[in-house]
């Protein structure tokens, strides 16, 4: 509940100020005899009419409520706007029997502000799990940097006021600016040698797939009997052609295509079958 609570000290009169001091914001208007007609009436022009009324009359509340998160990354008009949202549905579900409007008005649009920044102000999907680490550091970072001249706590001070690990805190860092993303064509250097995020980032090197086919092919080649390694070893290393390695071995061209195809094949569903049982998906 908005209300200012001064220190409990009594005045003049013996009356703690805890009690005399506590008051209302201005921006926390009567409506409790409007919202009394408003749940009697049902849906029609008279009761939406009575419903902007009490919208007109808590809004400046609403916009208060909006400051607070203000110079977080999004605009203020946004921000009213989304507190303004919170304020209709909190208008919507109120039940004037239960207390004062404000009490529920409050935690009702403050928490409309809060799932606003949490689903839609990141640019990609962060696990919620970050963000809560996320909005922890923020609030240590405040608390330990209130006193004037106070310098940036370190990352084993954030730790020990949080009680997080120093790799948590440092998540936690590395998402307190990480609404926003950078465009992979952004330019990163201003000279005429200019470069862009893009060009920084690594590519896939084929060399890798090559060293790795080779190993998972090596089990199957020696299982092979010795002439048809022989023929592959002259086909694929010495290039011989077909022909020239049945004139070598003495047989049919037809029996060597035979043999290199039948051999491929079982070298292949080899090497496939190991990489299957070990977690990796066949490539075709």
């Amino acid at each position: 509940m908005l209300v200012e609570t001064p220190t409990g000290r009594p005045d003049a009169s013996g009356t703690s100020n805890a009690t005399a001091g506590r008051r209302r914001h201005d921006d926390a208007p009567d409506t409790m005899a409007l919202f009394g007609r408003l749940a009697g009436l049902p849906d029609g022009p008279e009761r939406d009419a009575l419903r902007d009324e009490l919208v007109t009359a808590w809004l400046p509340m609403a916009h208060r409520i909006a400051g607070r998160f203000r110079d977080r990354g999004e605009s203020l008009e946004d921000l009213r706007q989304v507190a303004a949202l919170g304020l209709v549905k909190a208008i919507d579900r109120f039940d004037p029997e239960r207390g004062a409007f404000e009490s529920y008005a409050v935690p009702t649009i403050t928490g409309e502000v809060k799932r606003h920044f949490r689903d839609r102000m990141w640019a990609l999907r962060v696990p919620r799990r970050v963000q809560e680490l996320r909005n922890k550091v923020r609030v240590a970072r405040r608390e330990l940097t209130q006193s004037p001249g106070s310098p940036e706590p370190s990352l084993t001070a954030l730790a020990a006021h949080t009680g997080l690990t120093e790799d948590e805190v440092s998540a936690g860092m590395e998402a307190l600016e990480s609404f926003s993303t950078l465009s992979l064509d952004a330019e990163l250097s201003a000279g005429d040698d200019g470069y862009s995020l893009a060009d920084t980032l690594g590519a896939a090197d084929a060399s890798y797939d090559t060293v790795i086919d080779r190993e998972s092919a090596k089990t199957g080649l020696r299982r092979l009997p010795e002439r048809e390694r022989a023929i592959l070893y002259m086909r694929f290393f010495e290039d011989m052609t077909q022909s020239r390695i049945a004139d070598k071995l003495g047989i049919s061209q037809m029996h060597v295509s035979r043999l290199i195809s039948r051999s491929c094949a079982r070298v292949r569903d080899e090497a496939l079958g190991e990489r299957t049982a070990g977690g990796r998906p066949p490539q075709h």
